[in-house]
């Protein structure tokens, strides 16, 4: 079990915040380029299990990976997305293993419309020597 106090207060880092960003920022662009890919296994790769979703209120929670719906590409694409975009990735809390990021980010057509904004939490950790994301609040 972990002790609380622990838990609560990590100890300081000892990894450069720049670095720690960039490694973490790094896994948000691969995890972009996936999903830009129509790539759900590689989508997958920049997740932790089990990764968490919240929507509002509403929690989602998946296990493992292979939980995108099977249509979920066909769905966007049949709205008009042809890709997503990031506008700014802002780091607003950082220790030596975790970057909470506020996403910023467009979906657009294939002619660059934007059919969509976005502003997300998104919390990026780095656990048994990978960064991946763990949870994502829309």
């Amino acid at each position: 079990m972990t002790d609380f106090s622990a838990f609560v207060a990590p100890p300081p880092s000892d990894a450069p915040h720049a670095a720690v960003v960039e490694a973490a920022s790094a896994c948000l662009d691969r995890f972009t380029a996936a999903f830009n890919a129509s790539d759900t296994r590689g989508m997958d790769a920049e997740l932790h299990f089990p990764h968490t979703m919240l929507s509002g209120a509403r929690r989602l929670d998946w296990p493992a990976p292979g939980q995108h719906p099977v249509d979920f590409f066909d769905t966007l694409k049949a709205a008009g997305w042809a890709r997503t975009q990031y506008e700014k990735k802002e780091p607003v809390l950082v220790s030596h293993d975790k970057v909470h990021f506020v996403v910023h980010y467009t979906r657009r057509d294939a002619a660059g419309a934007v059919l969509s904004t976005h502003a997300n939490l998104w919390i990026v950790v780095c656990a048994d020597g990978r960064w991946g994301i763990a949870l994502r609040s829309y």
